[in-house]
């Protein structure tokens, strides 16, 4: 069989089909040194647990998933797919754990308290790679550089991929494939034509791979589309940084210690935003309809001083006047609205009061698209007639908006791929034993 993708749902995918009894290659767009998807860059992962772990505190229920789950969803899911990623929450960090994966016992480091998440010790790329070595072990063949161009039916029975690599174009002839390449996020012409010119300001914190051309493929052979195009999850990020790839190192994390002001001078706000974790997930759509998908947090001093610690450097300046100087702000415009802001400063934000002060230029910065390609309960694609092919199955974030067509819960990411991919690893490696 052949798994499309070498993220966390295609590694998972992988092995679990490999420990099924089933002859594996795994094909990865990204070169090696850029293998992993968006799972690189993951920080941690949502589990659930009845008593402390080693690496985990406290309690965490499926009853509270459950609840947090539909809290973000509402009815709009697949309850039995829903249902299938709380159960296995309970056992992948496990799963990983006997794949190589090391986590972080609580308290070390500098990660915060977490009793709903695990974080992997070196973060998501240490955990790729302890992945990556599993599967080798396992006998899994792994082809870097590999472009899937085309998924056709052979006759006789099973697919035939055809592949590109270093300029040329090979098939490869399979029994069963498992597609987890990820959504359409990194296509800057597809998000063009979903949300419109203003996507043209926006960063792309995951890997440029992830580009949809795989779920086109899907949809183009008759596989049934599900969730909105147009509805994603989106934060601010740091415009200097890169943009793809930035991952979640450049995510702005202080904006309730301070100001937000767009191009103008002029204050912007989020009614209820605070300082939650979910105050990222609505700044990020805010700032998308600032001029020029662009925005500045300012922070004096104090503020700097509480604010954890960023991949870039704020731009600093030793007054107000000179940061709008070099910011290209109307000194009079910004010191207005600066002077309103310290007059009932919002939230646990401080007012902007003592030198140096400080900026961060922020972009809206997508993670993921609540769109994909719908399966079952055995990660079968479904197409768009009901029917389905016994020996198509997707994985990961190309079919995440079968569970989350709206929100996001923090670290669902890692576990919904896991997941999913253990299964459609499983459920392939049953189809071609027989």
């Amino acid at each position: 069989m052949t798994v499309i993708g070498g993220g966390i749902a295609g590694l998972c995918a992988a092995i679990a089909a490999r420990r099924g009894g089933a002859v594996v290659r795994l094909l990865e767009a990204a070169p090696r040194p850029l293998r992993g998807g968006n799972a690189r860059h993951g920080r941690n992962f949502r589990l659930t647990h009845e008593t402390p772990l080693d690496y985990v505190p406290d309690r965490y229920t499926a009853e509270e998933l459950r609840a947090e789950l539909r809290s973000v969803t509402g009815d709009d899911t697949d309850r039995a797919l829903t249902e299938l990623l709380i159960e296995r929450a309970h056992s992948i960090a496990g799963w990983l754990i006997d794949h190589g994966v090391h986590l972080q016992p609580p308290g070390t480091g500098v990660m915060p308290y977490s009793r709903r998440t695990a974080f992997p010790l070196g973060g998501g790329k240490a955990m790729i790679n302890a992945l990556y070595a599993s599967a080798e072990r396992l006998g899994i063949a792994i082809n870097y550089d590999s472009e899937v161009r085309s998924i056709l039916r052979s006759e006789g029975g099973g697919w035939t991929i055809n592949v590109r690599s270093t300029g040329a174009d090979d098939p490869i002839r399979t029994r069963s494939v498992v597609v987890c390449a990820g959504g359409a996020g990194a296509d800057q012409a597809w998000l063009r034509a979903n949300f419109g010119s203003t996507a043209e300001g926006w960063m792309v914190r995951g890997t440029p791979y992830a580009d949809g051309r795989l779920l086109d493929l899907l949809i183009g052979a008759g596989g049934c589309a599900i969730g909105d195009p147009t509805t994603c999850h989106v934060v601010p990020v740091d415009a200097r940084g890169p943009q793809f790839d930035g991952g979640i190192v450049t995510r702005i994390t202080s904006i309730p210690l301070g100001l937000v002001v767009d191009r103008s001078g002029a204050r912007i706000d989020v009614a209820g935003a605070g300082s939650q974790p979910t105050h990222y997930a609505k700044w990020g759509p805010r700032i998308a309809d600032c001029p020029g998908q662009l925005a500045y947090l300012l922070l004096d001093a104090r503020g700097l001083a509480r604010a954890a610690p960023s991949a870039l450097a704020p731009i600093t300046a030793p007054s107000l006047g000179e940061l709008a100087a070099t910011l290209a702000i109307d000194p009079a415009a910004l010191l207005q609205n600066i002077d309103d802001f310290n007059a009932a400063p919002a939230n646990a934000a401080r007012t902007i009061a003592v030198p140096p002060f400080f900026a961060y230029p922020m972009r809206p910065g997508l993670t993921f698209v609540h769109y994909g390609i719908k399966v079952d309960a055995t990660m079968r694609v479904v197409q768009a007639d009901g029917r389905r092919h016994d020996d198509l199955f997707a994985a990961g974030m190309i079919m995440a908006a079968n569970v989350l067509r709206l929100g996001y819960l923090a670290g669902l990411g890692i576990t919904l791929s896991a997941v999913f991919g253990q299964i459609a690893g499983e459920e392939a490696a049953r189809h071609v034993r027989g």
